[in-house]
C-alpha cells in the first residue's frame, strides 16, 4: 500500500496537486511501485484531514494520465510500467530544472556561477 506517512503540505499549492506530485515523485524515485495499492479515497481523506473530494480529484487526474487504475467500489492500483516511470522522471526533472533556472535568472546569476553553486551543493562543499 502506498504510504503517505511522510507527506507534507506546502502552502500556496492546491492539495490535490500536492498528492499527485507526491505519487509521481514516489514513482520516479521507485519508492512507489507498479501494482501497488493506493489508499481508499476515504482512508486517505481521513489520514490527511482533507475533503474526500480533494482525494477524488487527485485520483481522477492520475487515472486520466494512466498512472492509477480504479473501478467503482473497488481498490485503486498504480499502473506505472518502466516507460511510464521514465516519462514521469523526465517530466519532474524538466519541471524542477526550469524552476531552478528561472530562480537563478531572477537573481541575475550567471550560468557559470549557477553551475558552480550546483556543483558545490552536489558535492556537499561548504558555501
Amino acid at each position: 500500500m502506498i504510504s503517505f506517512e511522510d507527506f507534507m503540505f506546502v502552502d500556496g499549492c492546491p492539495i490535490y496537486l500536492q498528492i499527485i506530485q507526491y505519487i509521481k515523485r514516489g514513482i520516479a524515485s521507485e519508492t512507489i511501485h507498479n501494482g501497488e495499492e493506493a489508499p481508499s479515497r476515504r482512508a486517505l481523506s481521513a489520514l490527511l484531514g482533507v475533503n474526500p473530494n480533494t482525494i477524488q480529484k487527485a485520483y481522477h487526474n492520475l487515472e486520466e494520465e494512466g498512472i492509477l487504475t480504479s473501478r467503482s467500489g473497488a481498490k485503486s492500483y498504480l499502473c506505472a510500467d518502466q516507460k511510464t516511470v521514465e516519462r514521469i522522471r523526465r517530466e519532474l526533472l524538466i519541471g524542477d530544472t526550469k524552476e531552478w533556472v528561472n530562480a537563478m535568472k531572477q537573481l541575475n546569476i550567471s550560468k557559470e556561477e549557477a553551475f558552480s553553486l550546483a556543483e558545490n551543493i552536489w558535492t556537499a562543499k561548504e558555501l
